[in-house]
């Protein structure tokens, strides 16, 4: 919004020229982001608390965990505020891609929402059914996918990474394709939200990742130069992406262990869809599974874990997901979650050199 109010002052008042500039606005849309969240996380832990909304931890999980019991937990909600507020304040909201990630961070902020609401402060210890959260995600992402579709400037090929010939059409196969990439992410970053800061920390890695990818999808030059798809518009989605990583540096101010907060499903349900979203609007699917790489180790060790023990009535891991099978083995939790960040800035330099590697 302030560039849209203040830029056309440009004109006459040199000084507003800067709102012209993305990485201008990147910069200060992560920067209020982090100042909102850092500012309103003390007194919003403090209404949890006095709320009661508590987690309540698993008896068959790890012993360690019984003594985070009570820790305030949705505070992913504000992530989500800071999020938009930020994004609001600095994108050029002419751009409909940047509504678009938003009704993903909106919609799969409700159902988290609820969810979380049943569980903590309703008291159904399981909250929403499987088939209830997963129906709500679906419906959301179809949605968004159906957008996509039926746009007449984006297409349906995908773009695959280290290929630059390499372009399949999906045709109406993409809908299903881009709803699975949403969801997909979604489900994985709530199942890697076990550990004091382990899901934020990646969630800030592959957000900083997709700035860079977005802001190469929408700059005709660059997009040329790296032989990647140029998608008109994509370049504001940097400022979004920017506002996560700011969100999250001042949420993980307070989640870091031992954690003062919990995100809940309200933070890691639509951080997840947010990246998802990018991922298909910048025409980088697939390039979701390097950058995101720690959320596809947590999802695939949950599904490897059910199928094996469904098929031969044995586990692969300790304990499900992967995570809990290092603290399983004795892993401490600070240990833990500091190795899965490094592996997921790495993933993220790699997903990087993908780019001109074609």
């Amino acid at each position: 919004m302030l560039y849209l109010w203040l830029y056309p002052l440009h004109t006459e008042f040199a000084i507003f020229n800067v709102f012209r500039y993305l990485s201008f606005r990147m910069i200060y849309a992560a920067l209020t982001a982090f100042v909102i969240s850092l500012v309103l996380a003390p007194p919003m832990i403090r209404k949890l608390q006095a709320m009661g909304l508590g987690q309540k931890i698993r008896e068959d999980g790890p012993a360690r965990h019984l003594d985070k019991s009570g820790t305030p937990t949705m505070g992913g909600i504000l992530i989500i505020f800071s999020v938009i507020l930020a994004t609001w304040l600095w994108a050029n909201l002419t751009v409909l891609y940047v509504w678009l990630v938003l009704l993903a961070i909106v919609g799969f902020g409700l159902v988290g929402f609820v969810d979380d609401y049943l569980k903590f402060l309703k008291g159904e210890s399981k909250g929403l059914t499987v088939r209830q959260k997963l129906v709500s995600q679906l419906g959301v992402a179809f949605g968004i996918a159906l957008f996509f579709y039926f746009s007449p400037a984006y297409s349906t090929q995908l773009s695959v990474p280290f290929f630059k010939n390499f372009t399949p059409d999906l045709g109406a196969f993409y809908i299903p394709f881009a709803i699975l990439v949403i969801v997909g992410c979604s489900n994985a970053v709530n199942l890697t939200d076990g550990l004091d800061g382990l899901a934020v920390g990646p969630i800030i890695v592959a957000s900083m990742a997709y700035t860079v990818v977005s802001w190469a999808a929408g700059n005709k030059l660059v997009a040329e130069y790296l032989l990647i798809p140029y998608i008109e518009g994509a370049g504001e989605l940097a400022v979004l992406t920017s506002s996560i990583v700011g969100a999250s540096l001042g949420f993980l101010w307070f989640n870091a262990y031992p954690a003062s907060v919990f995100m809940g499903d309200v933070g890691s349900l639509p951080l997840g869809a947010a990246l998802g979203t990018v991922a298909v609007v910048c025409k980088h699917e697939l390039l979701l599974l390097l950058v995101g790489g720690v959320f596809v180790m947590e999802a695939v060790s949950v599904i490897f874990q059910v199928l094996s023990y469904k098929s031969r009535g044995k586990r692969i891991f300790l304990m499900a997901p992967l995570h809990h099978h290092f603290e399983m083995k004795g892993w401490e939790e600070p240990k833990i979650v500091v190795r899965l960040w490094i592996i997921a800035i790495i993933l993220a330099l790699l997903s990087i050199s993908t780019l001109k590697l074609r």
